[in-house]
Parts: structure tokens; C-alpha cells; sequence
């Protein structure tokens, strides 16, 4: 049966996936098989339960270096009543750790609690290989012994069926007597990158290029489930060519993934091509990101070199964009992969969260948003990361999911949300959040934190957002660069104004040099703020409330100059970088950003103003053990020479304390 629908709901696809599985026989361990046991075996799931066939251990063994004895008869034996024992047969016998205990005896003592004595009963340093032994404690019955089936009797089971091998597990199914192990057959699972515009790692790229990498990202997440994956060439949007990789691919894995653009523009095959192979089930699921995924059956033929009764495997349209395709892969295959091997689902830890800001979800969508998280002041803090499809650096960045189920259309800063972590509490207590300006040195500074234990992770929403996250306490530190136009001073008034109530130390980071980014040789001739009216010239903006938006405003203040004179003026982005890359694509003609932006994406940079950028830290943690080698490295040299790498840096007050109220 098939759903032919558009923004069917998650629960719906994923049961009517199931359903269609079932009714093919798929829904079960796809097969197992006999393996060797050594290390390959490792993160391999069981398809047999192991039943011990010996003991271990399988005699009684010694648990230390001593003598063995029979513990009745050491009765009576004290400081001021020693006892003495021959060494012969069923009265003391020498015994190393391991070493199988005589029948006679029940117990041993170790050897640094006796005295070891020669033929003149006079004490000899040949501790093993003495005339007798002199104690003066009694032992009870199998002291200092590992009974037979201490660890394992023969008949128990040792393990489970279902159970992915550890290291340990492998040791325990050696020390139980097997040589080999009945584990689930790996699913074999072929990944099919399609389309004309893309090009392998490593091309010399062109204007509308696409490195392939999503074929990388999703076999390199079969194997980590447990899976064979196979990665495809890359095949043109051709739709017979299509048909024919889909079908060879068939004969030979159990699941294929088709990597292509599934909306429903010219270039559109994925639907198409399972409509022709096989059984369309769902062309569309109401979640985010990955609402244009496709689920499917397609034929194969009776040839196929896999062990399955049935002619049919599933096959998933991936969506093409990097987060899109990731997370289908999580959300549908993982369950998969799951149910063939026979293990449990991948179960995140979920935490509830604050939200730092406000966030919006689609109505009637299942939203996954990426989260940047942290602990500060004892409550576990979400960073919504960039909502877009095809940034794959916010997966790379997220520490956890927030998942805003269908009819929520968005939280407010402030809200508790339940978040699935990527990373353990510990990780998450050595974490500094830090929630400001956007700056390179900020980047550099995580780097270095590293060597010291700590992560620091940062949230770029401006200078003024960073002290309103401080107020709020939601920040172990802020980045700042606000210049106050009355004065000519750089931050303290703000925080006067943003944390009245709030205790902070404000430590110079570096100073910058803000001015023009605009492409190689300067087309357009841009020379400073005026040439920003000009109708040619389309300027990209930071956005409200960061410092170089102030900056600017401070200064087009100065010439007089009215912002609605200016195109672009209203386009905004978050971050120096941002800015640069949308001079670099042409999107427009310059922007103000700091000269290291400029210079990571070989642009052109008129220098126009030097500014301070500085950190600001509520007093409860400038002090804290968290925070302490990030003070070191303030006032480390290397750090300093570091930062004096990047373009337009100055680091002559890099660790000055400019405000510690």
C-alpha cells in the first residue's frame, strides 16, 4: 500500500515503514553468522546467547603467593601461640598465585604472614623453599582461594542475544570456553550519490560545484550502527542510469540509500525512480530538518547473492542537503539497522534545558534543532545553532538536539526544553559558555583551552545580546566591543546600563581593526563610509545590538550620513566571517568587518577604525576552577603571539583588567 502524501507526521512514516516491512518479512535479524572470536569481533551483536561450556576458573585456585593448608588445623595459632607446619603432603604445600590447591587442603595463607624456617627450626630467607612455616593467626576455611566457578560454572548464561560486544565481552566468552560466536550478519547497505553539479573530494571546483561528501558523512554513520556500507560513484541525473545503479545495487546489499534532491523541482528522479523499481510508500514527512524524504520498496531480481526469501528491499530518498541527510539517517535507518541486528535502538540521554534565545519551529513539523550546550550555575543552558539544511558545521557543533514536537511553533528565551545530548555531563561541566561578539580570537582561545581539559563553546548574538545573556546568567563570559558615543569608552557604560545588579571583572582580549572587506582589487573602488551611499555599491550589515553595528552607527553619525541612504544596510549577518563571505560570493559589494575576516576569505581590507575588545565575566566564576586556565592563558606568551598572527591584532592590553567591580 502506498502513501503517496506530502507532510505525512514522523510517527505515521516511521509506522508505515514498519508495517511494509513486516508484510515483506524484513521487520526481523536479517541472518547470522559464525565468527572467529577476536578482536574483529568487537562491537559485533550477538544472534545466539553464549552459555558457558566450561567453569572459570575450572579447579580451585590459589588467589595468592603462600602456603596451602588445611584451615582446621591452623585453630589456636596467636601472637604468643604460634603454630608449626612441615612442608609435606596435607600439612603446608607452596603454592603461586593461580596455581591449582592440593585436594587435601582448604585454604591458603600468604606468604608475608608467615615465617619461613630451615631444618633448625631457625627463620631462612628461602621463603619458598623452607623446612617448615611458623604462624601466628588462624585461617578460616577457602581463605584466599578462587573456588571452582567463582567466576563462571558451566551451564550459566554469560551472555545475551542482542548484545554488541565490548572489549570485556570478548574475555568473558574466551574465559566461558568458546573459540567462535554466533553474531548477526552485518546489513549490507549501498549509498547512491546522484547528481550532474556534483564532483568528488579533492576537485579543482567551479562556480556551481558541490563536493560530494554526503555519501562520506552516511557510511561512515552505517558503520558506526553496525552496518556494511558500500559508497557508489557518483551518478549524473540521468533517469535510466539511475534505475540501472538502483537495480544493480539491489542484487547484492539489503538497504540503499539514494542521495539526491527529493523536492519536486526538473532534476527530481528519486521518486520517479521507485516509482518504476518497486512501491512508493511516502514522498514527504513533516519533520525538520528532511522534510523531502522518500520511503520505498524496490524489486530484485530471484539472482540476488543475498540469503533472503523475499524480492524486495527498502530504499530511502536521503534529502541532499548535509544536515537533511545526517539526520534522516539517524531518524529512520538507525531504528533500522537496530531491528536487523537484533540490538536496541540508539537511546540518547535526554536533559532538560533553558533556552538561551528565542526560537521558531514550522507548524505541524517535528523540528530537530541543533543546540550548543553548557552548565552554568548548576542549570544545563541550549544554544539553538544555524537552523540551515546545509550548514554541517551545526552538527559538528551541537552537543545535543532540542526536539519541538509537531504543534509547537517555537519557544521563547528562557523556556525548558527537553534536549537528546551528544555529549556526557562531565563533558558538559567542563564546558565555558560563552555567549557575545563573534571574534576569531574566541576560536583560537578554544583551541588552547583544550590542552587544559576545558571546551568552550560560543553563541554569536552580538554584543549587547552577550550582556543580556550575562544579566540573565546564562554565560560564563561575554565577548564585548560597544563603543559608548559620548564618551569615546568602550564597554562600561553598557554594562552600567545592561547588569546593574551584576557583579563582573572586564578583561581586555585584543585590540582590532575594523574597516571594508571588498573583493580582490577593489572593483568598484570603494574608499571609505561615503561610497556606501552610492546606487553601485551594495553594502551587507552586522546585525542590531552587536558592536561593529554600533560602530558603524557611531561613525555614520559623525559624516552625517543617513542609514536609509544606504543599500544593504538592512542585511544582516551574524558574524564577521558571514559578512566576508557575502562579499566574497558577490552577494555584496563590501562590508565592515575586523582585517582576520577578510583575510581568511582573501579579500581586500580598507582599514577604518581601531577599536578594544573585551571579555566580561560575572565575579562568581572569574574566580572559579572552570575558568582558571583560561586566565592563564591571557597571560601566556605564546597566546599572545598567536593572536598577533591575525591580521590587524593588537594584543598591548591582551589581560588588562579594565573594570572589577
Amino acid at each position: 500500500m502506498s502513501i503517496y502524501l506530502h507532510d505525512i507526521p514522523l510517527s505515521t512514516a516511521q509506522d508505515h515503514l514498519r508495517t511494509s516491512l513486516e508484510e515483506v518479512g524484513l521487520w526481523r535479524v536479517l541472518g547470522s553468522e559464525t565468527i572467529p572470536l577476536d578482536e574483529n569481533a568487537l562491537g559485533r551483536v550477538l544472534s545466539e546467547p553464549i552459555w558457558a561450556s566450561i567453569s572459570s576458573p575450572h579447579y580451585h585456585a590459589s588467589a595468592m603467593d603462600g602456603f596451602a593448608v588445611i584451615a582446621e588445623n591452623t585453630s589456636g595459632a596467636g601472637p604468643s601461640t604460634p603454630l608449626t607446619f612441615p612442608i609435606e603432603a596435607e600439612s603446608a604445600h607452596y603454592v603461586d598465585t593461580g596455581d591449582p590447591l592440593p585436594e587435601w587442603a582448604n585454604a591458603v595463607i600468604p606468604i608475608e604472614n608467615v615465617e619461613s624456617l630451615d631444618e633448625n627450626n631457625n627463620i631462612t630467607p628461602n621463603i619458598q623453599k623452607p623446612a617448615s612455616i611458623r604462624i601466628r593467626a588462624a585461617v578460616a576455611p577457602w581463605s584466599h582461594i578462587r573456588p571452582l566457578g567463582e567466576d563462571i560454572v558451566a551451564t550459566q548464561l554469560v551472555l545475551s542475544s542482542g548484545h554488541t560486544l565490548r572489549p570485556v565481552d570478548l574475555g568473558a566468552i574466551a574465559a566461558s570456553g568458546h573459540q567462535s560466536i554466533q553474531v548477526a550478519r552485518k546489513p549490507k547497505v549501498a549509498i547512491l550519490p546522484t547528481g550532474t553539479e556534483l564532483v568528488p573530494i579533492g576537485s579543482e571546483l567551479k562556480s556551481g560545484d558541490i563536493l560530494e561528501y554526503n555519501s562520506l558523512v552516511l557510511a561512515a554513520q552505517i558503520k558506526t550502527m553496525g552496518g556494511d556500507p558500500t559508497r557508489y560513484p557518483i551518478i549524473k541525473d540521468d533517469f535510466d542510469l539511475i534505475c540501472q545503479r538502483v537495480m544493480e545495487a539491489a542484487q547484492t546489499h539489503d538497504l540503499i540509500l539514494l542521495n539526491a534532491g527529493s523536492s519536486a523541482g526538473m532534476e527530481d528522479f528519486s521518486a520517479k525512480v521507485v516509482e518504476k523499481l518497486g512501491t512508493l510508500l511516502v514522498h514527504g514527512v513533516a519533520v525538520r530538518p528532511g522534510h523531502p524524504v522518500i520511503l520505498g520498496l524496490v524489486n530484485r531480481t530471484s539472482e540476488s547473492q543475498l540469503p533472503i526469501t523475499n524480492y524486495q528491499i527498502p530504499i530511502v530518498g536521503v534529502p541532499g542537503y548535509p544536515v537533511s541527510a545526517a539526520l534522516t539517517n539517524e531518524i529512520f535507518v538507525e531504528p533500522l539497522m537496530a531491528k536487523w541486528l537484533g540490538r536496541r535502538p540508539l537511546e540518547l540521554p535526554t536533559e532538560e534545558a533553558k533556552l538561551t534565545r528565542k526560537i521558531t519551529s514550522p507548524a505541524g513539523d517535528d523540528d530537530f534543532v541543533r543546540v550548543a550546550a553548557g552548565m552554568v550555575g548548576g542549570t544545563l543552558l541550549a544554544a539553538p545553532l544555524s537552523r540551515g539544511a546545509g550548514v554541517i558545521t551545526s552538527l559538528v557543533q551541537a552537543d545535543g538536539l532540542a526536539v519541538l514536537p509537531s504543534g509547537v511553533q517555537g519557544l521563547e528565551a528562557g523556556s525548558k526544553v527537553q534536549i537528546r545530548l551528544y555529549r556526557t555531563k562531565s563533558e558538559l561541566e567542563r564546558t565555558i559558555f560563552c555567549i557575545g561578539s563573534h571574534d576569531l580570537v574566541i576560536d583560537l582561545m578554544a583551541q588552547f583551552l583544550t590542552e587544559s581539559d576545558r571546551r568552550l563553546i560560543s553563541a554569536n548574538v552580538g554584543s549587547q545580546g552577550g550582556l543580556i545573556s550575562v544579566k540573565r546568567g546564562e554565560a560564563h563570559m561575554a565577548g564585548t566591543h560597544l563603543l559608548d558615543p559620548e564618551t569615546g569608552e568602550y564597554n562600561i557604560s553598557y554594562i552600567r546600563r545592561f547588569v546593574p545588579d551584576v557583579h563582573v571583572k572586564l578583561v581586555t582580549l585584543a585590540g582590532r581593526e575594523q574597516g571594508l572587506a571588498v573583493r580582490r582589487g577593489n572593483p568598484k573602488t570603494v574608499r571609505d563610509l561615503n561610497d556606501l551611499t552610492r546606487p553601485d555599491v551594495q553594502f551587507i550589515n552586522r546585525q542590531r545590538g552587536s558592536g561593529t553595528r554600533v560602530l558603524l552607527d557611531y561613525h555614520l553619525n559623525q559624516l552625517g550620513i543617513s542609514s536609509d541612504s544606504i543599500h544593504g544596510y538592512y542585511q544582516e549577518e551574524y558574524t564577521h566571517l558571514g559578512v566576508a563571505a557575502a562579499v566574497a560570493s558577490g552577494r555584496a559589494t563590501c562590508g565592515l568587518v575586523i582585517a582576520a575576516a577578510a583575510q581568511a576569505l582573501d579579500l581586500d581590507f580598507i582599514p577604518l577604525f581601531q577599536e578594544r575588545y573585551d571579555l566580561v565575566f560575572p565575579q562568581e566564576y572569574a574566580n572559579s576552577q572552570l575558568l582558571a586556565p583560561l586566565f592563564d592563558l591571557l597571560a601566556a606568551p605564546r597566546f599572545r603571539v598567536a593572536i598577533s598572527k591575525l591580521a590587524g591584532y593588537d594584543t598591548t592590553q591582551t589581560g588588562n583588567i579594565v573594570l572589577n567591580d
